[in-house]
């Protein structure tokens, strides 16, 4: 392809890849980090100019002249990161060339394997391999196999590969086990609990949910003398057991997050420490790190203390039979879960009085068989228990960020959890979007005020559309990410938030701990070593990324294969979205989402109206808008493509 007119320039961003492998790079804010939200400003690459870049990479562009009237174009002139570790897909063979097929779609190469780099894989086997070296980028790439992860379509083959491609192994290096079982097989020793307030005779419990496995935390409640309350937010020590300069702890830091896949957990940390010695178990000792709060019925903070801790867990609730207990008002402890369920409500309150803002959602779960075939779906409820132990977990990291804030905060470097504002364009797009919907709300200073936001969440309770608007809201706003550079939480309304609760799956968190142990202690950290801390919060944002894209990736899979047994099956769905080619449409239970497509709705001639956002019949006048309820029956399910079709009934 000739080259077009000179450079204007070099910009950062990260691509996209569309049909035909045409790249899109929305360009960052190298100052503030930030991607540009506007459509007009995405830089569009050919193919024949990606150079290498693969859907996802962190990349360098070279501009050229713009043309009036299309979008400026460029080239791909370095590779600054690869959003994937490498690719899951089936090993195939032509002649005596021997390639990896990928199972991502957005891959627009097979990779060639030579013999000698096949590592045992046979033909026709699942596998995962990375590019080892890719001189012409016009052609195939090389690489190696890395991984036989077993046959196409069992379930731990395809969860394994979807794990290793984000950058995630269920197994630990051999040193990293060796030093864990090894703390483990150490236990708690009186020295580790000199020193620490001892909180052992206070009544203690964890609520966590029925299949969790590591506990991170514990709440203690106690009535005081003055008609308060001590209530203790205990969280594992973590930062005890995993030092720098270990093997664990870089191990730990490169992960920087447990992912959750549809059917398995990847620890950030090997099982001896995850859910044995640092995990809040029923009836044993632990050492934790807590915040302990003297607090009235109104949810006030009178009093706080933070520091290390040795706590006995006297009871392990499920989120279910505690539940139970306070629906039933009598059982075990119901005074006390009472109570923290009482001063949990007044602490939602002012929260919202504060401008947070409401968008939780269903989550969808799969009941899977022996061979983690989905032979089932379910929907996580959200009780008072859920949102009990959320409220203290929040109350709890706002409270830690606000100590390390009380004094000297320009001395002292730190791991926030922030969440910026909307951006305008995408404000400007949501409301244009809800407008299509019928939906008016108020604008202040190109942004949408959250409690606009609330009344109209309000307004869509149960309605059908309101997931669909739900999900929207939710992606005209900034991601949560974690900074050194304070700027608030704009979904929680926190002027100060730090995630200091959930050590043994996120790193940040244990940084949060040794951070706030020095400053207990009027310790200081070197401002040469300040932006060690930046980097792992960048890092540590990038890799919840990855474990969030695996996540989602694997209830894909997992919702296309559910309907490959269901093929004829007809449903109740819901319009999620509208295209000039068809209609999204999520069958309601699964929340499994397919397309119609225009050409199969035969009954009339349909348009696309833009303007009105509807699917018009010509001759019937017949209309689809999102929202409107529908009965589908499922035509075909490919679970290479990961897409379902759907056809009226």
């Amino acid at each position: 392809m000739k080259k077009e007119a000179q450079n204007a320039g070099i910009v950062e961003g990260f691509i996209s890849l569309g049909k035909k492998a045409t790249g899109y790079v929305r360009i960052i804010d190298l100052d503030s980090g930030k991607k540009s939200s506007n459509k007009e400003e995405s830089i569009e690459i050919d193919h024949g100019f990606l150079n290498t870049a693969l859907h996802g990479d962190r990349v360098k562009v070279a501009l050229f002249s713009k043309k009036e009237g299309e979008l400026q174009k460029g080239e791909v002139v370095e590779i600054v990161a690869r959003a994937k570790a490498g690719f899951s897909g089936i090993l195939e063979q032509y002649n005596s060339v021997f390639f990896l097929a990928p199972s991502d779609t957005k891959m627009y190469f097979d990779i060639i394997i030579p013999k000698e780099k096949l590592n045992g894989a046979e033909v026709g086997k699942k596998v995962f391999g990375v590019i080892t070296e890719w001189p012409d980028p016009k052609k195939a790439p090389i690489g190696e196999i890395i991984k036989v992860l077993g046959n196409p379509r069992e379930n731990d083959a395809e969860m394994h590969g979807i794990a290793l491609e984000k950058g995630f192994s269920p197994d630990f290096p051999v040193e990293v086990e060796e030093e864990a079982e090894a703390i483990e097989k150490r236990g708690i020793t009186e020295d580790d609990m000199k020193d620490r307030r001892d909180m052992r005779q206070t009544l203690t419990f964890t609520i966590d949910p029925d299949d969790a496995k590591d506990f991170d935390d514990a709440l203690s409640v106690k009535e005081l003398s003055n008609g308060m309350y001590e209530i203790g937010i205990h969280i594992a020590d973590v930062s005890h057991y995993v030092r720098p300069g270990t093997a664990l702890d870089e191990e730990a830091y490169r992960r920087a997050t447990s992912v959750y896949l549809v059917d398995r957990t990847i620890p950030m940390l090997p099982e001896a420490l995850s859910n044995n010695l640092c995990s809040l178990n029923e009836h044993v000792d632990r050492l934790t790190f807590s915040a302990i709060f003297d607090m009235d019925i109104n949810g006030t903070v009178h009093k706080e203390w933070y520091g290390k801790t040795v706590i006995y867990s006297d009871k392990r609730f499920t989120y279910g039979n505690a539940q139970e207990i306070l629906d039933k008002k009598e059982g075990l402890h119901y005074n006390e879960l009472h109570l923290l369920n009482t001063i949990a409500k007044a602490l939602h309150k002012k929260r919202f009085e504060k401008g947070a803002i409401s968008l939780e959602q269903d989550e969808i779960k799969f009941k899977l068989d022996e061979k983690g075939v989905p032979i089932g779906v379910y929907r996580k409820e959200r009780g008072d228990t859920n949102k009990l132990i959320e409220e203290f977990m929040l109350l709890a990291n706002r409270k830690v960020a606000e100590e390390i804030n009380e004094k000297d905060k320009d001395e002292r470097v730190f791991v926030y959890r922030v969440h910026d504002s909307p951006d305008p364009d995408r404000t400007a797009d949501l409301v244009k979007f809800l407008g299509k919907l019928g939906y008016k709300v108020k604008q202040k200073d190109g942004r949408i005020p959250s409690e606009e936001i609330n009344k109209l969440l309000d307004l869509l309770e149960g309605k059908e559309e309101k997931d669909t608007i739900q999900t929207a809201i939710v992606r005209s706003m900034a991601k949560a990410v974690y900074s050194t550079k304070n700027i608030g939480h704009y979904g929680l309304a926190f002027e100060f938030y730090a995630h200091f609760t959930s050590p043994i799956r996120r790193y940040p968190d244990t940084i949060v701990h040794r951070l706030l142990f020095e400053y207990l202690q009027n310790k200081r950290i070197e401002k040469s070593h300040w932006k060690d801390y930046e980097l792992a919060a960048l890092h540590s944002s990038q890799q919840e990324k990855n474990a969030s894209d695996a996540e989602r990736a694997s209830i894909k899979y997992k919702q296309v294969e559910y309907m490959t047994y269901h093929i004829g099956a007809i449903y109740d769905g819901v319009v999620t979205g509208l295209t000039e080619w068809g209609l999204f449409v999520e069958e309601k239970e699964t929340k499994c989402e397919g397309m119609v497509r225009m050409k199969d709705m035969t009954d009339d001639m349909y348009i696309f109206n833009e303007k009105e956002f509807m699917i018009e019949g010509k001759k019937t006048k017949k209309k689809y808008k999102i929202g409107d309820n529908v009965k589908i029956k499922v035509t075909n399910a490919d679970i290479n493509k990961k897409i379902i079709d759907y056809v009226f009934v």
